[in-house]
């Protein structure tokens, strides 16, 4: 997971672009980069940094990024170790030109596809699986950029919401699947006197909370399997890979996506809500004294779900956890032992809201076990007379290869256990997972009511490999994994 932000045609491309950066920091902390140059400009300006786009780019930093197109990356390595040197967007020169490149997804492909590229020649300076795009892109005989571009994702496989950028275009691209989500806005420029008005800037952004904070308006998102080539001449929209089933990464609603974002005209919030209503309808509590009974949220991601569930049982909403917003999100954290001691740091059990309650916590998701048992234990300590878990998505049992950092499957506890011998480990007096019918119908539905001309009567336009083990595209690499694949 990652997130790429794009802008073209502004004289303060950078300064956009860091800002839009900080509205996608959510999907990763490991490093962040941005690249610009001018329309027509024969030289890119780069600058990468390990950690969040904040502490990375001073004032001079920013100056030095000057162009009036950009594109910027923030980063967590599912492919590709934590090193300055994996750190996008990827700049570089070859016989056509100056290009950068920032990516968003996993490809599936990339260990035969490296081979490949090192047996003819290929010289790779990193170990992400992107550089595979850049070689590909060079190599290509194709006499534009948009035209190289094409040749170059046909030959990769797996989940890419990409940008690329050279002296006279903004590339957007996204897979025919649709993994990983991308949109396009738009930028209202005022004239450099307060008179007339400038033509607009466009802006593509893995989510439209960036648009927010630079007050864009969202067009549109880019559809599955289309190319957007944004030039002076404006937007043009081309189809140009062989048609796929959608396969929009279910995870994305359940956590990775802010809450207040907009996946294919679907509010996150709404869907997560959703979420909540149905886990209650799967999972009651019995009981007799609604006075007993507090719904909490395990913060942040935890709290749409708990507001639906709340509101749809009738039970009190309390915060019986306090986040400390000094503290990134743990799930992405690079380092293991910070992942492990992170709800220490993070989170802190409000006595006064726990009390003597039978509390019903809910979050979204457990992916190993160690930090929901801790949690537990707070809460008991805290007060708590009984602890009832609710997590808004099914058990995590099988690892994702398309973009989400989820472990190996002998890490994953819903792997290897039982939801009983899960509810054991946890210490809670009961656990209930939503199911994945009940995920699917609740997405769909938010879905259906966004977009009913484009939905239709189909559910099955989603990933759900993490939950169910059946994977739209294979890892040519990795047949051990015993990959169930289904018709994509």
């Amino acid at each position: 997971m990652c997130g790429i932000f794009g802008i073209y045609g502004h004289p303060e491309a950078a300064n956009i672009a860091y800002l839009g950066l900080h509205g996608l920091q959510h999907r990763g902390q490991e490093s962040a980069g941005i690249v610009t140059t001018d329309i027509d400009g024969e030289h890119m300006v780069v600058h990468r940094s390990m950690g969040l786009v904040q502490a990375g780019f001073s004032n001079a930093d920013l100056a030095r990024l000057r162009g009036s197109i950009g594109v910027g990356h923030v980063r967590y390595s599912t492919s590709g170790a934590s090193h300055i040197r994996n750190a996008q967007p990827f700049a570089f020169d070859y016989h056509g030109g100056s290009v950068a490149v920032a990516h968003n997804g996993n490809l599936t492909n990339h260990e035969p596809l490296r081979q490949r590229l090192e047996a003819r020649g290929s010289i790779f300076q990193t170990n992400a699986d992107t550089e595979a795009i850049v070689h590909l892109l060079a190599i290509s005989k194709q006499a534009t950029l948009a035209d190289r571009v094409v040749d170059a994702l046909s030959q990769v496989e797996g989940a890419f919401s990409v940008l690329f950028m050279d002296g006279r275009s903004l590339i957007a691209v996204r897979d025919p699947r649709g993994f990983r989500p991308l949109c396009l806005g738009i930028l209202p420029q005022a004239g450099t006197d307060g008179g007339s008005q400038k033509r607009p800037a466009y802006v593509v952004s893995s989510e439209p909370t960036s648009f927010d904070l630079i007050g864009a308006e969202r067009l549109r998102d880019v559809e599955p399997g289309e190319m957007l080539v944004i030039d002076e001449g404006g937007v043009a929209s081309r189809r140009p890979f062989a048609s796929r089933r959608r396969r929009m990464c279910l995870f994305e609603y359940v956590y990775f996506a802010r809450p207040d974002a907009v996946l294919e005209s679907t509010s996150v919030y709404e869907v997560r809500k959703a979420c909540g209503r149905r886990l209650y309808d799967e999972h009651p509590i019995d009981a007799a004294d609604v006075g007993d009974v507090v719904v909490v949220p395990v913060p942040d991601s935890g709290v749409p779900a708990a507001v639906g569930l709340a509101a749809h049982a009738g039970f009190p909403f309390e915060m019986g956890l306090i986040r400390s917003h000094y503290v990134g999100r743990t799930f992405i954290e690079p380092q293991q032992s910070i992942r492990h001691f992170g709800v220490r740091l993070k989170l802190n059990p409000n006595a006064a809201a726990l009390r003597g309650k039978r509390v019903i916590v809910v979050d979204d998701s457990i992916v190993r076990g160690t930090t929901s048992r801790k949690l537990v234990g707070m809460l008991r300590t805290a007060g708590a007379a009984e602890v009832h878990v609710r997590i808004s998505s099914p058990p995590t049992r099988w690892p994702c290869f398309y973009g989400i950092d989820t472990p190996t499957r002998g890490e994953l506890i819903a792997a290897n256990h039982s939801v009983e011998e899960i509810r054991r480990f946890l210490t809670a007096d009961s656990l209930g997972y939503l199911s994945l019918r009940g995920l699917v119908d609740s997405v769909w539905e938010c879905e259906r009511q966004a977009n009913p001309e484009r939905v239709g009567a189909s559910r099955e336009g989603y990933c759900h490999a993490c939950f169910s083990g059946e994977y739209p595209v294979e890892l040519e690499h990795s047949s051990q994994h015993q990959l169930r694949l289904v018709n994509g």
